[in-house]
């Protein structure tokens, strides 16, 4: 699975995109995490990604990145504040899995 991660950068986004994968590979699953700021959100939404998660310090950027990612036909949603830390990868996997339903 293909997951695109948007954030503001820094030492959190690696944390998060970490607990991820390490959460994936618990459930037996491969995942591919690419973290962008939303600069780049509409050039790279169109590279196939299955899935577009946007971290919470830019929720307010929330609706900028769904209408990119509505366009090109990719679910979009919110990580949960409370999964924003290094142990959550359960809440990380089960906000994915909802997305992708």
């Amino acid at each position: 699975m293909k997951v695109l991660f948007v954030c503001s950068g820094g030492m959190s986004s690696a944390i998060v995109v970490k607990a991820l994968k390490t959460e994936a590979k618990k459930h037996g699953h491969e995942m591919e995490v690419h973290a962008i700021g939303t600069s780049e959100v509409e050039q790279e939404m169109q590279k196939g990604w299955d899935v577009c998660m946007v971290a919470p310090q830019i929720k307010h950027r929330f609706n900028q990145v769904k209408v990119h990612a509505d366009e090109a036909g990719v679910p979009c949603g919110a990580i949960p504040a409370q999964a924003y830390t290094p142990l959550g990868g359960p809440l990380l996997y089960k906000t994915l899995n909802e997305l992708i339903k």
